[in-house]
């Protein structure tokens, strides 16, 4: 096995894997690739240490668009949220004791991946790649931003052989 595909997910951090909603794969298999994807991101982003957890919720569009209304004040499906428990602080190192929630909607996640004509897997792997970042405080509201996450993002699947996601 290439070594990309060997990063693990740190001991010192807790993930807790839920299927709320909609048509997932199974709860072992989705935990398998949140920790080689986690892994990958914290192993890429090199500094990032602590006891932490972490957790990912996997969900239908109906429930999403519900948390996009209440949370952005955008009434529809969004594929990814991401709630931090702590803000992020500029040049932080160290984890928060709880990083905070991923949330993912299925139906449009499937969508997506099939339009793009990507496996599911990978779509999903970006997915939470892009939201474990926003909780490490990255954002793309500016130009300058959403080139330094996607590089960020090329990186993590980089290190997991999947192909550039912006291709």
């Amino acid at each position: 096995m290439p070594e990309t595909l060997k990063s693990k997910l740190p001991a010192s951090v807790s993930l807790d894997v839920m299927v709320e909603a909609g048509a997932w794969p199974d709860v072992p298999a989705l935990e398998a690739l949140a920790e080689r994807v986690v892994g990958a991101a914290l192993a890429e982003m090199d500094g990032y240490s602590g006891k932490t957890e972490l957790s990912l919720v996997f969900t239908d569009d109906a429930h999403i668009q519900a948390l996009n209304a209440e949370w952005r004040g955008k009434d529809k499906p969004t594929n990814v949220l991401s709630f931090p428990a702590f803000s992020a602080a500029a040049g932080m190192t160290g984890l928060p004791p709880m990083l905070g929630d991923i949330v993912l909607a299925s139906e449009t996640v499937t969508r997506e991946a099939g339009l793009e004509g990507k496996p599911l897997d990978h779509h999903l792997s970006h997915l939470i790649a892009h939201g474990l970042l926003h909780l490490l405080g990255q954002d793309h509201e500016t130009e300058a931003e959403a080139e330094a996450m996607e590089a960020l993002e090329r990186r993590i699947l980089a290190r997991l052989a999947i192909p550039d996601p912006y291709a």
